[in-house]
């Protein structure tokens, strides 16, 4: 569960580190089964996997993980991270799997190469609902909760997630965004006022309202940077690039997961 101290920093700052939150042969099976889908291009498929970027130095994603194996399926309701995302989507206390507040709107894998990075982005004052910090009723009630799991060490030159802690809460665009958001001029986060790096261990994960204004430092290292990332939502939600959830994945699931992936089956005549 969520405690009193990490309900305390992620309501000032937006964001909790879960150190070695995915143990070591944890991390080793997933990049393995990763490694089974490589090489793939943006605009290819492989099986229900897709590879994409969105058109800038910002690497390669492999859209619609959670179809890449059992490695993934399990990282749907995983223990280190699930309660921290109910009780922060919707509150713990109204969770149930028949009306639960949880769903997956994008869900993918990011290999980043030297050069490669993302601009900032997203901030309170955008106000969207689908990304929204809210907190009513002595509830909170996040539009989209992000989970980034590091699958290898990340620290300085990397390519790190960057945050701007409490802007979650912001009601003015970054006086830096022009500049440093994504397919602008600088698109990283490196040298933007107030953004702190978030280094990270392979097993580490970074919890965070999407509201959050975010993006990366730029990778100079050599070598891949590697994360997953699976973006939870109300249960009203739909997915942000129309992909849908294979029946093959939908036979495989258990009952818990599938409520998550797809919270309502479809309601046909007979």
């Amino acid at each position: 569960m969520v405690t009193e101290r990490e309900r305390y920093f992620f309501d000032l700052n937006g964001y909790l580190l879960l150190k070695g939150a995915l143990p070591a042969e944890e991390v080793a099976e997933i990049n393995t089964a990763i490694d089974t889908l490589l090489p793939i291009k943006p605009g290819e498929w492989k099986g229900y996997v897709h590879g994409h970027n969105y058109g800038d130095d910002d690497g390669l994603n492999l859209q619609q993980i959670y179809e890449g194996g059992e490695a993934f399926e399990k990282l749907i309701d995983h223990p280190a991270w699930i309660d921290k995302v109910k009780y922060f989507v919707g509150g713990a206390d109204t969770f149930d799997y028949n009306h639960g507040p949880l769903f997956i709107d994008e869900c993918f894998a990011n290999i980043r190469g030297p050069g490669e990075s993302i601009g900032l982005h997203s901030g309170g004052h955008e106000g969207t609902k689908r990304t929204q910090f809210r907190y009513y009723n002595g509830q909170f009630h996040c539009g989209q909760i992000n989970i980034l799991m590091a699958l290898t060490d990340i620290g300085p030159g990397d390519g790190c997630t960057m945050v701007v802690p409490a802007s979650h809460k912001a009601h003015f665009p970054h006086p830096d965004s022009e500049t440093h958001r994504m397919r602008g001029e600088v698109a990283s986060v490196d040298d933007v006022e107030g953004a702190v790096h978030i280094y990270m261990t392979a097993g580490d994960v970074l919890l965070f309202v999407d509201a959050l204004c975010h993006g990366s430092a730029e990778r100079i290292n050599s070598g891949d940077r590697r994360i997953i990332v699976y973006r939870y939502g109300p249960s009203w939600g739909n997915f942000r690039h129309g992909y849908r959830v294979s029946d093959e994945l939908e036979a495989r699931l258990t009952t818990e997961r599938l409520q998550i992936v797809r919270p309502k089956a479809p309601l046909l005549p007979p």
